[in-house]
Parts: structure tokens; sequence; C-alpha cells
């Protein structure tokens, strides 16, 4: 059928003119269109093998990691007892993010994440950004965990065979040591699970998560024993200010749950699962970390925990008098790092496919093995590079911009619900964030409240990555987008 407003031909050229700057970097892909690609790759598709349980585990492997093992001697110092509001006050924080990733989990489910969210509703470079941001969260993330996992490996090692592994051999060049060797096995290991296929990862995530859990719930039966009432007797002694701080301090504990939302386009139900996973995810999450602290503040004076050395496996030792349970809970933080690891480096392989099937980064990234249905190539490229970064460069503060980066990204997922609700309003949702666009606006508010909250260096690194992304953008992906290319299969149906 012929355009009826079509100008006359001697108006213009044949061919029509390109938009302008401004309209390119705005375009956006249409959520139909996100959601018709679902799975596809170059060479193969990812396959639907995830239901509601893998889904809901591999949130909580990215959640529940080092942090509850050691952050009360960071968190405790600040609020005191009070320290139990503060987690909960720092779970409320995440909650207002997870309704609006929720809600878009549910109504775009692929493996993008935020990335394809802020693509379908604020456009091209908005998503692009947004991207990047995911991908320094989730590189130096695996890269600084894997570094933990080092030294609770070397733990376990001492407490059962008495021998660790050496200094020059377990912590980069800067740091005292050569090579950190632990850091680079454990991401190889995630690695192998991963090159197998999704449900060959999410069942050996399951078994971590499940042994982890099992630690906590553990601390908490032994720990009660040791309970004294009048370690609460001034639940507050730091005042409001102390609460707040330590709960700013607490929200990066939370900091992982979105991970379900990278697995979009391998779940058998996404719309249906996706929201549920990761409400689900975060509510057991905060239960657990509020049973911990409360059981820990009860066994032990609040002013004890001066430091990071105040652990739940001290506080198992003391109430116990056995060194055993110390070594037992760093066999499970050793479990808790390496489910850390495999999750998040799931994530980071996913967006990374999402951004190269739009064309925005090589193409390789999208390449999809016909036998595992797994991206191999893409695994391999960002597994080696996360294993170096984490094995040969000291990290030190580099490892906060994964907070700036993740902040950034739930600022804009916030956005993107209040966007796609105004102009989408009558599109089908499996999930509806309540009290919109209030929550989705709290949410935005929060994230912004804790990047202003982060040092100057962290700031610094953040603005140098951006800058990057920016040159490659407009280097690369920009021209090379599949938005930027007429769509020849359309064309062809239409001829």
């Amino acid at each position: 059928m012929l355009d009826q407003g079509a100008p006359p031909h001697h108006d213009g050229p044949a061919t029509p003119s390109s938009p302008g700057l401004a309209a390119r970097l705005m375009r956006r892909k249409p959520v139909e269109r996100l959601v018709a690609e679902g799975g596809q790759g170059e060479g193969g598709t990812l396959r639907r093998s995830l239901g509601l349980w893998q889904l809901t585990m591999i949130s909580i492997g990215a959640t529940l990691g080092t942090g509850i093992f050691v952050v009360l001697g960071e968190a405790v110092p600040k609020a005191g007892p009070a320290v139990t509001l503060s987690f909960v006050i720092a779970g409320l924080t995440a909650l207002f993010s997870a309704l609006s990733y929720a809600e878009l989990a549910g109504t775009i489910p692929v493996a993008g994440s935020s990335y394809s969210y802020a693509y379908a509703t604020m456009g091209e470079l908005v998503a692009w950004i947004c991207g990047w941001c995911l991908v320094l969260e989730y590189g130096v993330s695996v890269a600084a965990v894997a570094v933990g996992w080092g030294e609770y490996l070397n733990e376990l090692l001492d407490g059962t065979i008495g021998v660790t592994i050496p200094a020059a051999l377990s912590a980069p060049p800067g740091d005292g040591g050569i090579f950190n060797l632990p850091a680079l096995i454990v991401v190889l290991l995630a690695m192998t699970f991963l090159l197998g296929g999704a449900r060959e990862s999410a069942r050996a995530n399951t078994i971590m998560v499940v042994v982890k859990i099992a630690a906590l719930v553990l601390f908490c039966a032994i720990g009660v024993q040791g309970f004294r009432s009048g370690n609460y007797e001034n639940f507050m002694p730091l005042g409001m200010a102390g609460v707040s701080a330590a709960g700013a301090t607490l929200f990066f504990s939370y900091i992982g749950f979105d991970a379900a939302s990278t697995a979009g386009e391998e779940a058998k139900n996404a719309q249906r699962d996706l929201p549920r996973a990761i409400m689900l995810s975060l509510i057991i999450v905060t239960v657990l970390y509020v049973l911990v602290a409360a059981v820990a503040i009860g066994a032990r004076p609040w002013r004890t925990f001066t430091d990071s050395e105040a652990s739940l496996a001290q506080i198992m030792t003391d109430v116990t008098g056995q060194e055993f349970w110390g070594t037992l809970l760093a066999f499970c933080a050793v479990v808790a790092i390496a489910s850390v690891v495999l999750t998040v480096l799931y994530g980071q392989t996913r967006v990374l496919f999402a951004m190269s099937r739009d064309g925005l980064v090589p193409k390789v990234f999208s390449r999809v093995h016909p036998k595992s249905g797994a991206p191999r190539a893409n695994t391999l490229i960002v597994s080696l590079f996360c294993g170096v970064l984490a094995a040969a460069i000291p990290l030190g503060q580099l490892a906060d911009a994964t907070s700036i980066g993740t902040l950034f990204a739930f600022a804009l997922v916030n956005v993107a619900v209040v966007v796609l609700r105004r102009t989408r309003p009558d599109m089908h949702r499996t999930f509806r964030v309540p009290l919109a666009p209030v929550l989705p606006a709290l949410g935005f508010a929060f994230c912004v409240w804790m990047m202003g909250s982060l040092s100057t260096v962290t700031w610094v690194v953040f603005g140098v990555w951006m800058a990057v992304g920016l040159v490659f953008y407009f280097v690369y992906g920009h021209r090379r987008s599949r938005l930027a290319t007429p769509d020849t299969s359309a064309a062809q149906k239409q001829q």
C-alpha cells in the first residue's frame, strides 16, 4: 500500500534523508521487537530451562555473599544493637528498586536487564550508558569477589590441613604478591559451569546457595544459645543518624537481586516467574540478614564489634569454645563467594549478549553454541578478562566502582517504569509497582542519595569509565547499531 502522505517526486531526493544526531541517539527499540528477538543469537538460540526455583536461587546467589560474613564488624559500630533496624531500612531501600525491576522484568523478559529496559524507554544512548555501567558493575565485582575467595580459602586450608597458599601466589603485584592464583581458579571454575549451559550452572548455584543458607541457619541455632538480653538494653546508643549511616553501608549487601532479570531469555515462563523470583529472593535475603544480625548482637556485646574481625566464625567459636566452627564457617564462606562469582559472571555474559545482538558490541558476544545453548565465546572472553584482572591487578578502591555503577542502573530502572507507564499504559503487565509513580520516585531518590555518599575517587573512576564508554559508542556502536540499518527481513515480508 502506497503512503498517501508521501511528497511529490520533484520535492526531494529519491532516498529519504537520515535523521539528525539527536534523533539517532534517542532511537528506541520497541518492546515487541525486544521480546520477539528473545533467545536469538549468532548461530543458535539460548535455551529456556530455568524455572522459578532456579531464578530465585540465581538472585540469592548473587546477593548473599561475603557481606553477611564480615559486614557486621563494619556496621555495628555505627548503629549499635539497632543494626537490625539498619538491615530493615536497607532492605526497604532495595525494595523500591526491586519493585521496578519486577514490573519491567515481567513486561520485557529479555537478557539485557536494565540495559534493555532503558533501550525500550529512554533511547539508545541512555541504554548504552546503562549497559556500560553494568559491564563495570559485573566485571569489577567478579574480580573483587574472586580476590576475597582466596583469603577465605587460605583460612579454610589452615584450619583443616595446616597449610596455606604462599603470599606470592595469593596476592597480586602491589599487594605483596606476584599473582593471585586462587582468584583466577575460582573464575575459571565458574567459567567451566557456565560453558555447560544455563541449566547446569543453575544446578551448581542452587547447591551452593543451599549450603550457605544452611550455614547461616546453623549460626542462628548455635548463636542463640549464647543470647543475652542485656546486650539490647541500650538499643539505639548512637541515635537515628547512626542507624541511617549503617543502613547506607548495608545497602550494598543487597546488590545482586537483579541478577535474575539477566536470565529473561532462558526462563521457562519469564513473564510470570521473573517478578516472583526478584521479590522472593529479596524477602529471603532480608529475613536472613535480620535474623543473623539479631542473634550476633544477642551473643556478643555490640562494643566488641570493632572491625571485620568480629565475624560470625568468631562468635560461633566463643559460644561453643571450639575452633571447629570457625573452620566450618570458612568453608561456607568459600562456597558463598564461589556462588557469587558464578551468578555475577553469568549476568555479565548475558548483558553483553544483548548488547551484541543489538550491534553495539562485537558479534562474537552473541554467538551461541548449538550444542550447549550457551554463548561460549562470550563466556571465555569475559571469564579470562575477569580472571586476569583479579589475579594480576590490585583493585583497591576500584572495587567501589561496582556500587556507583549498580546505583546508576537502579536509578534508570525506576525512571524506565514511569516512562513506560506513560508511553504504553495499556501494555500487559504481569506485575505492577503499587503507588506508582511515588515508589519509583523514592527508589530513584534513594539511589541518587547513596551515589552522593560515595568517595571522590569513586566518582573519578566512574567518570573515566563513562568517557571511555562514550568514545567506544561513537566510534563503534553508534554506526553498527541494528536500529541504524534497515530491517531487511521486514522489508522482504512487505514485498
